[in-house]
């Protein structure tokens, strides 16, 4: 290349774009200057672009190393369509026969090639060492270099495996980059790939034009979501659940309510995967309900919404996901729906893993709590988890932002914090500063003596939730920080310590409350829901009316939530009666004829207008899964080998059984229950709910005393409803 061609002129020959973006350019000269770089850009900032233009102005092959096959295959094909030569770039991994394999080496060597994407475990092959010994390296760029930390979202073994693989190919210049590091997943990467020293570009996280919302979850939250989807017509948008499963049900609940939807998951034929990913490119379906494994390194400009159906593990998985929103700088809408239940099953998932792994997760999750509970602008808080300071008071895009809460002044209370962590020298996390506030004689706090300090039980006049408000605003506010090295000890700074010595105003706002609610399971305690309370409350009297008469607690004919549901969607036959949650054919043939008469009476009487778009149509209880249960119950098959099979965890399956018998099918589980139970707690826990006027897990075990486990109960209430029920 001539020497007096600029970097722009190159950006224009080979991209044809006219001018770089924000860091770009500076990235570029320090990688081409042969220095160590590591990039730290939002989703859709041109970070492929900082390796990709350097590979075609530098001698040699530049390694991209990546981690997604989808991702490779998008990033080759681009840079293709760039040149006017195929062999420009090429990838190595497992998808490969011998003989593409061969080509690509025949292209490497030859010098056509200058963008080489492997696999991190494909790099790690003798052959492919031996063979990249002999080729002129450029420079090694890591992508998805997050994946290297296990602070990080996507913790991945190989990838600690790079630096070493490097030293044996032959030293080059290192570029890492990644969408998302906290301050410590960004010291961990720097540390594993031994480039302490590179310089760091660091580019905002803020994207402006994103909406980010926390809604409670409950049981309407299909209802909530498909109200949402059909607001939104002929706009894109994606859907984000944790399990395959639950992919594949609300994928399905969408289109049977006239939603054009498709799954995506990694457990799916990856033909089928790979055409429902083109069918959402190509704006054949509106909206792709998906795991994560959807998404990283897909280019659709025009998402204009993203749902978190179930709440991330961690917050940098949220930042990732949310930033496939308005990729085009267009709206974007982020609506993340929120239980401490969800929180709760993400911890028991954990259990069983190494205790460094745990504890690792469990903080991820901590933050993730922290984010969807709190009260303070969410893109402030979002920014500041990745080290970046928000200084407006107000974004006007968030719903915290939008409908502000009342602020409280916390002077006081924050110097009690501040003397607390100074008293215990600097070395205990929020948790244990709180409990010592509190006066929380936990293990910790006596083994180490700290209930003598003079602050232990100071704070006792305010909930512990408050004191961790207290503690994540002041760290917002710069008075607090946590140490990088040991994740989570808190450090009182500079400012911090100014404050102790000389007080000023210090406000902050109450959390959000979040009640503990079950998920997919018609069993919860709660206020009604329902549209009209009228209908609501006659109901109710007709439940506990035929309760009396067929000698049954009330819960058993039908639950609060499928009551609730009656009141607002008004079903008038049968049918529609089954479209209800938790009321299934034989439920509705038994108990339905009363409750039809009466709210169609209700309807009439009032002139009540049906709402027929906010009738949720729910998928038949005889979907696949529920009828292996019940077959494989049939066949007497034991309930651990059958969750096992199913790839469920107990609870899962549990959930699944109870959903089946609310919806009025009989099922016989007594060959399980007499293996694993003794016949007199059997015996109590029947009597119990034959007595009681609710079927709520808590109430019960409360009522029954510790002897009783919640699977046990929960098994016993399985027995009861079935027999009595249906």
């Amino acid at each position: 290349m001539a020497e007096n061609t600029t970097l722009t002129n190159a950006l224009k020959e080979y991209f044809g774009f006219d001018s770089f973006k924000g860091n770009q350019e500076a990235i570029i000269e320090n990688l081409l200057a042969g220095n160590d770089t590591f990039v730290l850009m939002p989703t859709g900032g041109g970070k492929s672009l900082c390796y990709q233009l350097p590979s075609l102005l530098m001698d040699g092959v530049a390694i991209v190393i990546s981690p997604l096959i989808a991702l490779m295959k998008n990033q080759v094909d681009a840079m293709r369509s760039f040149s006017e030569e195929d062999g420009v770039a090429h990838f190595i991994n497992s998808s490969l026969s011998k003989a593409a394999i061969e080509e690509v080496k025949t292209d490497v060597l030859s010098g056509k090639t200058k963008l080489l994407y492997v696999a991190p475990e494909s790099l790690t092959k003798e052959e492919n060492i031996q063979f990249l010994q002999g080729v002129k390296i450029s420079f090694y760029a890591v992508d998805e270099a997050h994946c290297i930390s296990e602070w990080g979202h996507d913790f991945r073994p190989e990838y600690r495996k790079i630096r070493p693989i490097i030293s044996q190919i032959g030293n080059a210049p290192v570029i890492a980059l990644t969408a998302t590091a906290t301050p410590k997943v960004q010291h961990d990467i720097q540390k594993n790939l031994g480039m302490t020293n590179a310089q760091v570009f660091k580019s905002s996280f803020n994207r402006s034009n994103l909406y980010y919302e926390v809604r409670k979850k409950n049981q309407s939250i299909d209802k909530e979501i498909i109200k949402f989807i059909k607001s939104q017509e002929g706009k894109s948008g994606i859907i984000y659940c944790l399990s395959r499963k639950k992919v594949e049900d609300l994928a399905e609940t969408l289109r049977v309510n006239g939603i054009n939807a498709l799954a995506y998951h990694a457990g799916m034929d990856s033909n089928v995967r790979s055409e429902n990913q083109d069918n959402f490119l190509m704006e054949k379906v509106e909206v792709i309900v998906a795991t994560i494994a959807f998404g990283m390194g897909i280019d659709k400009p025009d998402v204009r919404y993203v749902i978190h159906y179930d709440i991330p593990k961690s917050l940098e998985g949220y930042y990732q996901e949310t930033g496939r929103a308005g990729r085009d700088g267009g709206e974007g809408q982020c609506i993340a729906f929120y239980s401490n239940k969800d929180i709760q099953k993400l911890e028991k998932f954990m259990q069983g893993k190494p205790i460094a792994e745990q504890e690792i997760g469990k903080q991820l999750l901590n933050e993730t709590a922290a984010y969807a509970e709190s009260s303070v602008c969410r893109r402030k808080l979002l920014l500041h988890y990745f080290g970046e300071e928000y200084t407006p008071e107000n974004c006007g895009n968030c719903d915290n932002c939008l409908h502000p809460k009342k602020q409280m002044e916390a002077q006081d209370m924050l110097c009690t914090v501040i003397e607390t962590i100074l008293a215990v020298k600097e070395k205990f996390k929020a948790e244990h500063i709180v409990d010592i506030i509190v006066g929380k004689e936990t293990s910790e706090v006596l083994d180490y003596k700290h209930e003598d300090l003079e602050v232990f039980a100071t704070g006792t006049n305010e909930d512990a939730s408050v004191w961790h408000t207290v503690i994540r605003q002041a760290m917002i506010a710069g008075y607090i920080d946590r140490e990088i090295e040991n994740y989570g000890v808190l450090k009182v700074t500079k400012t911090g310590k100014a404050f102790f010595k000389k007080p000023t105003s210090f406000k902050i706002t109450k959390d959000n409350e979040f009640e503990e609610e079950d998920e997919e399971t018609p069993i919860r305690k709660a206020g009604s829901c329902a549209a009209d309370e009228a209908l609501f409350s006659m109901l109710k009297d007709l439940r506990k009316k035929m309760a009396k008469q067929v000698g049954l607690p009330p819960y058993v004919i039908f639950q609060d939530p499928s009551l609730e549901s009656m009141a607002t969607t008004y079903p008038i036959t049968i049918e529609e009666l089954q479209n209800i949650p938790g009321v299934g054919a034989g439920k509705a043939k038994r108990y339905g004829e009363e409750f039809i008469a009466l709210i169609k009476k209700h309807v009439q009487e009032n002139e009540i207008e049906r709402p027929e778009d906010m009738r949720v149509r729910t998928v038949a209880n005889k979907s696949k899964l529920k009828v292996f249960i019940i077959q494989a119950i049939d066949r007497k098959i034991s309930l651990d080998d059958l969750a096992i099979s199913k790839g469920l965890d107990f609870v899962e399956l549990i959930e699944e059984i109870e959903a089946i018998i609310y919806s009025g099918t009989k099922i016989n589980i007594d060959y399980f229950i007499n293996e694993v139970m003794d016949p007199d707690k059997v015996d109590e826990i029947m009597e119990y709910f034959a007595e009681s006027t609710t079927d709520d897990i808590d109430e019960a075990l409360n009522e029954l005393g510790g002897d009783f486990t919640e699977e046990e109960v929960r098994l016993i209430r399985i027995k009861f409803i079935s027999e009595k029920g249906n």
